[in-house]
């Protein structure tokens, strides 16, 4: 009874870890740049673009301050919107595959790899 018990608890905790969290958008995050510096769109749009590179992202501009990102892992995609001036930047869902999106949710992996692009875009940018 005991093992049987044990095995419920952690199906349950496996099942936890997998459930689907509120999508996270990333709204006019502040670029700040160097006391004494200026930056033009082309140093922002560059540092956004290397910064989901780095993470795999496969960035494609879509106009003037704005870009797509997409990320393929195994059967797993994420795309997004990237809008941006030379003050913020904001990283927007747009679509995905095999991350159970669905009514404003989706599977928490998506929420990570937005935060890591997030972090990163935060440090490219203060390279410049």
């Amino acid at each position: 009874m005991r093992i049987v018990a044990l095995l419920v608890a952690a199906a349950a905790l496996v099942f936890a870890g997998c459930a689907a969290q509120p999508i996270q958008n990333v709204e006019r995050s502040p670029i700040i740049p160097p006391p004494g510096k200026t930056v033009n769109m082309q140093q922002v749009t560059t540092a956004i673009m290397r910064a989901g590179t780095r993470l795999g992202w496969q960035m494609q501009p879509q106009g003037q301050g704005r870009l797509r990102g997409r990320l393929a892992l195994r059967e797993h995609v994420a795309v997004v919107d990237i809008e941006h001036t030379t003050k913020s930047y904001s990283i927007k869902y747009r679509e995905s595959t095999n991350l159970d999106a669905k009514d404003g949710m989706i599977h928490r992996n998506y929420n990570g790899w937005i935060q890591n692009l997030d972090k990163n875009i935060r440090a490219e940018l203060t390279l410049l």
